[in-house]
């Protein structure tokens, strides 16, 4: 497959729009997990030198998304069902703990965000609309998600929950990407902003909790045995 879509700008940006383009890689299972990342080839096909495709690596080394290997080089980091499992309990209490935060903070015009957020969210077909739609719903969904926890005011736990989230992004993204929704997905996301909106803290949280680990559990299944451990 190939990443080339024109040279990336020369500017102080360059790290940070490489590494969104090779996390976005990443993310879509472009680059297979456990892959080895050949820098030259890598390099030549985004149209950059070595210096800014290390920095960017190096960034998605700290989000967990690669692994530098001693004299080697990267890989892209595998996937297990141990580190997926870490991954969904991580989430589920950093986000918990992020959502309490948001709705003691939360005003009113975060909560018109919440449902502007959950409109867009909703207006994408993401199973009839092939690979943009796909996309675009990735998009919303992460939008969706980042506006519950906003206003938490603690943007260190923010950050981890944004790594978190791309990490359990890639593994829904890779084994699920055949399989159609088992259960009311829109109904969810709507019921946890309602919760949020309504400062129904308790239920809020726990349905949030429950949509996480629910999607956790599915991925478990479609995991299989390939890379199971």
């Amino acid at each position: 497959m190939s990443h080339r879509s024109g040279p990336l700008p020369s500017s102080a940006t360059l790290t940070t729009t490489l590494s969104a383009r090779l996390r976005g890689a990443i993310l879509r299972g472009e680059f297979e997990p456990g892959s080895k990342l050949v820098l030259d080839r890598v390099r030549e096909a985004y149209q950059v030198s070595l210096s800014p495709l290390r920095e960017a690596l190096c960034r998605l080394e700290s989000e967990g998304l690669v692994v530098a290997e001693d004299q080697r080089g990267y890989r892209v980091t595998p996937v297990s069902a141990d580190n997926l499992t870490e991954v969904i309990r991580l989430r589920c209490d950093l986000e918990a703990m992020a959502a309490k935060e948001a709705m003691i903070h939360g005003d009113a015009a975060w909560e018109g965000r919440i449902l502007a957020a959950l409109h867009q969210l909703n207006r994408v077909k993401r199973i009839e609309g092939g690979d943009s739609a796909r996309e675009e719903w990735e998009r919303c969904h992460r939008a969706f998600h980042a506006e519950l926890i906003a206003p938490c005011r603690m943007p260190i736990l923010q950050s981890f929950c944004e790594t978190l989230h791309d990490q359990s992004d890639r593994y829904r993204r890779i084994f699920l990407k055949n399989h159609t929704p088992d259960r009311d997905v829109p109904a969810e996301h709507a019921a946890i902003a309602e919760a949020m909106i309504e400062r129904r803290a308790d239920q809020a949280v726990q349905m949030l909790r429950d949509h996480i680990e629910r999607t956790g559990r599915n991925i478990q299944l479609a995991l299989g045995g390939k890379y199971a451990r």
